[in-house]
């Protein structure tokens, strides 16, 4: 008699890359063993998708759980339990707000060590690229780091400072060198200090800080990055793109044969920045929620596929950062890792039928994020031989969120009582429940470190010379 399956989810509708089918999913070993209809063999487990959707496991590849050193802020257990509660079954976390911050190999291990201990779902780490550590790079993808992130403005923590743009030229030849990704945040500094001095003095209130932040920022800052990704030959991941010209200034740059893609969040696609006035400081973040008009322009360029990838860039704090009368004092950032994933495929699915809605949405969270990274050997879509990570989506019935409901470490975020059409009914890690029935699920931490397959091949380049 052949050995059972460890788990079988039957009679959902499954998101494969080709399209959707009712299938059941078998899983062994932590891996997807076989997709079919009618699957009869026996399973140490069952779990009945009938009526639901089973999509790709999302991979959040922008996520501050600030550990160690700031786990008040989050932490690694409820960050991944949060994110397990809307779908995530792996998370690439940033280098910053951590203490110390990843930017060499003995921090990152020690990064490595505390997501061992308490992670609910898989990860990776990210390392950080700072004035002065380009030699650390090397050491840093050796230990695994998934890439390699630069502020292009404060990060608002000291010890991450701005990279500069000669701190940027050196740090993406080196990651070119050596076959890595470098990922920005992507705001000028001088044109932050300019705009937000001239704002200051005229107020402190959420309007005079929305017009300290304006597109220019963004747009200007990537001009830059992707010129020096150019003459580099760099890999390089725009962060957090809030704007349609944004998006636009990359694909212009991907034409000129740049090696770029974009990121988006959520927050920008579902908010604007009547929103910020409304809800406060819950809702700031940097770069800033923008006009309706460029959310929706956002959605159309996403609709058209230039945009490369979604992910929360969920950055709490306690809420005594996150309260003051002057709001450029606030510390901004949006938690949002465990109800934003749920709300986007609201969205997506009132647009289009929910099946193309959903194999769009599982390639902007999960297809992309490992094909860009590098780990889609093992994780990324729904097919055999791949890692068991799933969600099952239930689009029956319609609930309104509430931040009572949140297993962040602080109840905190900008989606309270907001109608959401679909539930995460349940999170999948390599074949074991991870979430289920508005609970995460009990026992050890299950989280496994993801380091990419191998490095991007490097790119000859003349200024590699």
């Amino acid at each position: 008699m052949s050995e059972p399956f460890d788990l079988l989810v039957r009679g959902g509708t499954v998101i494969l890359p080709s399209g959707s089918v009712r299938a059941d999913v078998a899983c062994l070993g932590g891996k997807i063993v076989r997709i079919a209809p009618g699957i009869g063999e026996a399973a140490r487990e069952e779990v009945d998708a009938s009526g639901q959707h089973v999509i790709a496991g999302i991979i959040d590849s922008h996520v501050h759980f600030n550990e160690p050193g700031r786990t008040e802020w989050e932490g690694l257990e409820t960050g991944s339990a949060s994110l397990a509660a809307g779908g995530g079954t792996a998370f690439f976390d940033m280098p910053l707000n951590s203490l110390p911050p990843v930017t060499d190999a003995a921090s990152l291990a020690l990064k490595r060590a505390a997501a061992e201990r308490s992670s609910r779902t898989d990860f990776a780490l990210w390392g950080g690229l700072v004035p002065g550590n380009a030699d650390q790079l090397g050491p840093m993808r050796d230990a695994g780091a998934i890439g390699f992130k630069a502020f292009m403005c404060s990060s608002g923590v000291d010890e991450f400072p701005a990279a500069d743009a000669a701190t940027l030229r050196a740090g993406m030849r080196r990651a070119a060198s050596l076959g890595m990704i470098v990922a920005v945040h992507a705001e000028d500094e001088a044109l932050a200090r300019i705009r937000t001095a001239e704002q200051h003095v005229l107020g402190t209130d959420v309007r005079a800080w929305l017009r300290s932040r304006p597109v220019e920022l963004e747009l200007t800052a990537i001009r830059t990055a992707t010129d020096i990704a150019g003459e580099t030959g760099c890999a390089l991941h725009i962060v957090h793109v809030s704007s349609p010209e944004g998006v636009a200034l990359a694909r212009e740059a991907r034409g000129r044969g740049v090696d770029v893609t974009v990121e988006t969040c959520p927050h920008y696609l579902l908010l604007n920045e009547d929103d910020v006035a409304r809800i406060g400081p819950p809702a700031k973040c940097f770069p800033p929620l923008r006009s309706e008009a460029l959310r929706l322009g956002l959605w159309r360029e996403l609709e058209a596929g230039s945009i490369d990838t979604v992910g929360s860039d969920h950055s709490p704090a306690p809420p005594g950062m996150k309260r003051s009368a002057d709001f450029f004092a606030i510390w901004g950032g949006i938690s949002g890792c465990q109800h934003c994933f749920e709300l986007l495929i609201t969205e997506a699915v009132s647009r289009r039928p929910a099946e193309e809605a959903l194999g769009r949405l599982s390639a902007l969270l999960s297809a992309n994020v490992a094909r860009r990274f590098g780990i889609e050997r093992a994780k990324g879509s729904l097919a055999e031989g791949m890692d068991a990570d799933m969600a099952v989506i239930d689009l029956r019935g319609e609930r309104a969120l509430s931040n009572a409901d949140l297993l962040y470490r602080h109840r905190q975020g900008p989606y309270d009582g907001r109608v959401s059409r679909a539930r995460v009914a349940r999170t999948i890690v390599r074949g074991r429940t991870a979430y289920a029935q508005g609970r995460v699920a009990h026992g050890a931490p299950c989280g496994q470190f993801i380091r990419p397959a191998q490095a991007q091949k490097p790119k000859a380049h003349p200024s590699h010379a």
